[in-house]
């Protein structure tokens, strides 16, 4: 998948919006914290092994920055304070997760974290009904979300 041209591709999956009462910036340095945190762990990389994920560890620069990588996702775009946008693809997918930061407020800020993907084929209809048909995938988007939030207060 290329960079930000792909992702414009990928079928539009959900989005899920949050307010922080928190500026930009401290929001900005926990979406990196949390992510690291959820994404960065030995069983997020027995995952990203298990379905053949094109990243399976974290590496480059921290804060995430272009470049940089988590089991499962590659940054390919990063604007500090505004919007990460993160891309993967392994088996059954390709997909990518944007998060986009606006203001909402003196001291409050919009978070929301859209969702592509792509799932070809007979697997990846499965795994998509695995993933995003239980609910699953929403769930972990909204506790996502929810720690982001509780981080930057």
């Amino acid at each position: 998948m290329d960079a930000l041209g792909g992702i414009v591709g990928l079928p539009y999956v959900d989005e899920h919006t949050t307010v922080v009462a928190a500026e930009a910036g401290a929001v900005w340095s926990s979406i990196g914290d949390v992510l690291d945190g959820s994404f960065g762990g030995p069983r997020a990389a027995r995952y990203a092994r298990l379905v053949g994920c094109a990243d399976r560890a974290s590496s480059g620069p921290r804060p995430l920055a272009q470049g940089s990588t988590l089991p499962g996702f590659r940054v390919v775009s990063a604007v500090p304070g505004r919007e990460l946008v993160l891309c993967g693809r392994h088996r059954f997918s390709s997909y990518a997760l944007i998060f986009r930061l606006e203001p909402a407020g003196p001291g409050r800020s919009r978070l929301r974290a859209e969702t592509r993907a792509l799932f070809p084929g007979l697997s990846g209809a499965l795994y998509r009904r695995l993933v995003i048909g239980t609910g699953g995938h929403a769930a972990g988007m909204r506790r996502l979300l929810s720690a982001i939030s509780r981080r930057s207060v």
